[in-house]
């Protein structure tokens, strides 16, 4: 086993829950911080669970450094998100807009991750390969939109891109070897797109382990020339 680190945020979660379990198989890690709500049973010896609340950025500020204290962080994983929740559902024409769905989206998919970038770069080592990748999604492509709807998810995730393509010039000046993306994990059965199966092709949904699997091998192929742009579970870049 090396030393290396890594921090999931979000790791509750169906795809979290298995990044976590597959970093665990991988062998590589020394210690995987798996951050959720509320901390999660200790799934393994070399997990360290942590609670944080996403829309506290104070919470966000605390976990990074605790995390960091313990030294420097290789991986940092984003796998929260939402596109739904029992009150708010994606918009399918502009009359269904309302301000408290558009903000919950943006503070959940693209502000969350933009803070705890903020608190958990300054972890990354300067003299080797780091990572921060965040799920982002195909939808979230400008570039590849011809259906249109689900107003606030499809910009909320366009926001975290951007974000992301920010970050990367960013750490290209202070950590030349870090590497920032997004991550689409494609269609996996979780809670989060339990309402729209029925319109998913036979085949194309995913466990959250085999997602897991795909982004973990994209994580591990890229290169610093890759830094800023947003990634397929297939290892395709998706146009902006």
């Amino acid at each position: 086993m090396s030393g290396l680190r890594a921090a999931v945020w979000g790791a509750s979660g169906g795809i979290g829950q298995a990044l976590v379990d597959a970093l665990v198989s991988s062998g590589e890690y020394a210690s995987i911080h798996a951050g959720s709500r509320a901390p999660a049973p200790r799934r393994s010896p070399i997990v360290r669970p942590f609670a944080f609340d996403l829309l506290d950025e104070e919470s966000i500020a605390a976990s990074a450094r605790a995390i960091s204290h313990e030294g420097a962080v290789d991986l940092v994983i984003v796998a929260t998100g939402m596109l739904h929740t029992g009150r708010h559902r994606p918009e399918k024409q502009f009359a269904a807009l309302g301000t408290e769905a558009m903000m919950a989206a943006f503070r959940v998919n693209a502000i969350g991750p933009a803070l705890i970038a903020k608190h958990m770069v300054g972890a990354f080592p300067r003299d080797r390969r780091s990572v921060f990748a965040a799920l982002s999604a195909r939808v979230g492509s400008i570039g590849d939109n011809r259906l249109g709807g689900w107003h606030s998810y499809r910009a909320s995730k366009a926001a975290l891109n951007m974000i992301i393509a920010n970050l990367a010039i960013e750490l290209a000046r202070t950590h030349p070897q870090a590497i920032a993306v997004g991550l689409h994990p494609g269609t996996v059965d979780t809670a989060l797109s339990l309402p729209f199966r029925k319109s998913i092709p036979p085949g194309s949904l995913f466990s959250p382990a085999t997602s897991a699997r795909h982004l973990l091998s994209v994580v591990a192929g890229l290169e610093e020339r890759d830094s800023g742009a947003v990634w397929a579970w297939d290892g395709q870049r998706i146009v902006p």
